[in-house]
């Protein structure tokens, strides 16, 4: 009964993981895309986390945390650059 919830499940973060991936593709401005990029790396850990759970293995526990890591970067990075214009900031001597 516990197999059927998780496939049952993983098809469902699969489907919004479409839409998702429709909102990065049609996205009308660009904080959208940048949300919905973030979104699917949520669902991404999802996924692995549901296989892991299906397998019962702690396996992908490492790739878990290191996809959440990237994806926190990501967003961080995304947003600096559409609030700034720039990711990196340097001092300039002029």
């Amino acid at each position: 009964m516990l197999h059927l919830f998780f496939q049952i499940t993983l098809l469902c973060v699969s489907i919004s993981m479409l839409g998702l991936v429709y909102r990065v593709v049609k996205g009308p401005t660009i904080p959208d895309r940048v949300v919905a990029l973030d979104a699917i790396g949520i669902n991404l850990i999802a996924i692995i986390a549901l296989v892991s759970m299906m397998l019962d293995t702690y396996a992908f526990l490492e790739v878990i945390l290191l996809l959440g890591i990237l994806a926190f970067i990501g967003t961080v990075a995304f947003s600096k650059f559409l609030e700034k214009g720039e990711i990196i900031e340097r001092e300039r001597d002029h």
